[in-house]
């Protein structure tokens, strides 16, 4: 029982820390230097607004095509 008790906290730690980076990350589109950090956050909703003009691609900054961004978008299990 308490093993169990011991995991359920590290894994409830570990979820609560995994929040807190990824909604830091998500200040803008400048904070990431790869396409599928943008990806991943805009698809776990920690960063919406990624894709201002609803043409499928977040933070063009560092994602330059829909083909790339549905690419990643598969790897990850993504259907947005």
């Amino acid at each position: 029982m308490l093993d169990q008790r011991k995991s359920r906290a590290i894994f409830l730690s570990a979820l609560v820390l995994t929040g807190f980076t990824l909604e830091a990350r998500a200040a803008s589109c400048k904070s990431y230097s790869t396409c599928r950090e943008a990806v991943i956050a805009w698809c776990a909703g920690q960063h919406p607004r990624a894709d201002g003009d609803n043409d499928g691609i977040p933070c063009e900054n560092v994602c330059r095509s829909r083909a790339d961004v549905v690419a990643i978008m598969a790897e990850i299990g993504c259907s947005r």
